[in-house]
């Protein structure tokens, strides 16, 4: 019966014992202990964690013949299975120290069987670390087996070390049963509270996971398009839907860009901004939270606003500068959640990415444009005055070959109008090419010859604008007007696997490969290398253009297209 009574007694302390771990379960500071304990910090906050539990278990415990009947055992051991060998040696020097310092018959070998058993614990963690077995850290049964081993073993160091050993055996036969049923059934528990700790945090993972992939997808490529009022709306709508809560904002670094939800009706797009929390998040480059009790929220633009707190998030463009910020808004009465907290700060981090990235592809763009503009002016003085001295020759021999020359001139320069981002299909490109070559069989009719060898199939096939021009001009400019003999210029396209090849091939092979002194001209320069990179730029670094060549005999350059109009 007595020992019944003691079994209640200490499943009592045992349940105090176990409310503390369940409170504890709901702060931060559980989180390292759900995993196995590692990097240094983590060592040192389970060592004071469970040197806690370990000096509360003697604390709490029931004083009994000159001894303590406690709950100690459960904080050494379990510090030891988390923690490891040292960490369980160390929790256990100091549960024991302390109970040491409260003395009595069994101090000593209380002090050695609380450090036993942390490295019992330690022990166990090391063996199945070893097996890469982690996961059986966090079973229950095995806290609870190796409890149920350690009470054992610090019940013979008391019968070993405790004097008189008469009363040694008396407390112990008194004792034994009770402490090692609620030091087991202390562990298990535990590390059942640690588990269900471990599991919720694993699922709000899962569902932050979940969420930002999500946003991620909904939103991918909307910012690329420019950081305006017409797509932060489209932002915010999304982020409204997918995250939960009473409002979204974004503002750029002097007024609203776009709201929706809750208060929309007063908090207006184009104003500018007047909150003191979002001009904080700007100038001091910081997330603001104001949860409307530490941090007091009172909307400025109506005074019976139904939000209550706000998360202003800032985010970052070239050289992590504010450019705007994202603003989550909660109700009153509700606050945000962590897992809200961290999400907004994620996805700040993806739309700062997107904004950046979309000023990166049209500073890109303006340069391409840049380049071309630069290409036709070069091209076209030159070209328009050899042109013209050719039309002059003509004129005085063949006025209604002149007139055709005159039409052919004029569709060359009206190709040339259309804007590189503009996408033509390959007839438009050949009407443009031909347009070129007419001008040029003129000039030179008894040393160029132009063999056309593309299917009709081919003639819907999409490709930017101003693709082709340079590269006839390059085959005729760099290699037959470089011959002795007569040039000739051959422009097919043929299908090739899943992608369409269009080749503009000259008799000269006159190109000179990098690294290769077997070609002894160059053809190419700003022209191609324009092509290529628009190419590569819309569709990827599997197409643009290549070149092959036999010296003397031929140069050959590629365009490896995309089939049809999806690509384009």
């Amino acid at each position: 019966m007595y020992e019944f009574n003691l079994v209640l007694l200490l499943l009592q302390q045992m349940c105090v014992f176990l409310v503390i771990a369940w409170l504890m379960s709901k702060t931060r500071l559980f989180i390292p202990l759900v995993q196995v304990t590692v990097r240094l910090p983590h060592k040192l906050l389970c060592y004071i964690t469970f040197s806690i539990f370990c000096i509360m278990g003697t604390y709490f415990g029931l004083h009994i013949e000159d001894s303590i009947a406690n709950t100690r055992a459960i904080g050494a051991v379990m510090s030891g299975l988390l923690g490891g060998p040292v960490v369980g040696g160390l929790v256990g020097l100091t549960g024991g120290i302390h109970r040491y310092s409260m003395g009595g018959m069994t101090a000593l070998s209380c002090m050695v069987s609380t450090i036993a058993e942390g490295l019992m614990g330690g022990l166990v963690h090391s063996i199945l670390v070893k097996r890469g077995r982690t996961d059986k850290l966090f079973n229950p049964l095995v806290a609870g087996a190796v409890t149920f081993a350690a009470e054992i073993l610090q019940m013979v160091i008391i019968v070993l070390i405790a004097r008189p050993f008469d009363s040694a055996v008396n407390l112990v036969s008194n004792i034994a049963a009770p402490m090692i049923v609620t030091n087991t059934v202390g562990a298990a528990m535990f590390m059942r509270i640690l588990l269900d700790k471990r599991a919720m945090f694993e699922k709000y993972t899962s569902a932050f996971s979940a969420t930002a992939l999500k946003v991620a997808a909904s939103t991918e490529g909307i910012l690329r398009q420019g950081f305006n009022e017409e797509n932060s709306m489209k932002v915010a709508q999304v982020l409204l839907k997918e995250l939960d809560i009473g409002a979204v904002a974004i503002t750029d670094r002097e007024k609203l860009l776009a709201f929706t939800g809750i208060g929309e009706d007063h908090h207006l797009a184009g104003r500018s901004i007047n909150s003191q929390y979002t001009w904080r998040a700007i100038e001091n480059d910081e997330v603001v939270y104001a949860d409307g009790n530490e941090l007091p929220y009172r909307c400025s633009l109506h005074a019976n606003c139904k939000l209550g707190s706000t998360l202003v998030i800032p985010l970052r463009g070239e050289n992590s500068r504010v450019i705007g910020t994202i603003k989550l808004y909660e109700v009153r009465n509700r606050l945000f959640s962590s897992i809200n907290r961290t999400l907004g700060e994620g996805i700040a981090q993806l739309l700062s990415a997107q904004i950046l990235a979309g000023k990166f592809e049209r500073q890109k763009a303006l340069l391409a444009q840049s380049e071309i503009k630069l290409l036709h002016a070069q091209v076209n003085p030159h070209f328009l005055f050899n042109a013209l001295n050719t039309l002059l020759a003509v004129i005085r021999k063949d006025s209604d070959k002149a007139g055709q020359l005159v039409q052919y001139l004029s569709t060359f320069f009206r190709k040339n109008l259309k804007r590189s981002a503009e996408i033509v299909t390959l007839a438009e490109e050949l009407e443009h090419v031909n347009a070129y070559l007419q001008i040029e069989l003129a000039r030179f009719p008894t040393q160029l010859k132009v063999d056309l060898q593309v299917p009709d199939e081919f003639y819907f096939q999409k490709l930017p604008a101003f693709t082709l021009q340079p590269l006839v001009e390059n085959a005729i400019k760099h290699g037959t007007s470089q011959l002795l003999s007569k040039g000739n210029i051959v422009i097919r396209a043929y299908r090739q696997h899943d992608g369409v090849i269009i080749e503009v091939e000259d008799n000269a092979g006159l190109y000179q490969q990098s690294g290769s002194n077997t070609c002894t001209n160059s053809e190419g320069g700003l022209g191609m290398s324009l092509v290529d990179k628009r190419l590569r730029a819309r569709f990827g670094d599997d197409y643009g253009i290549s070149v092959s060549c036999d010296p003397d005999y031929f140069t050959r350059v590629t365009l490896h297209l995309p089939t049809g109009e999806t690509a384009c």
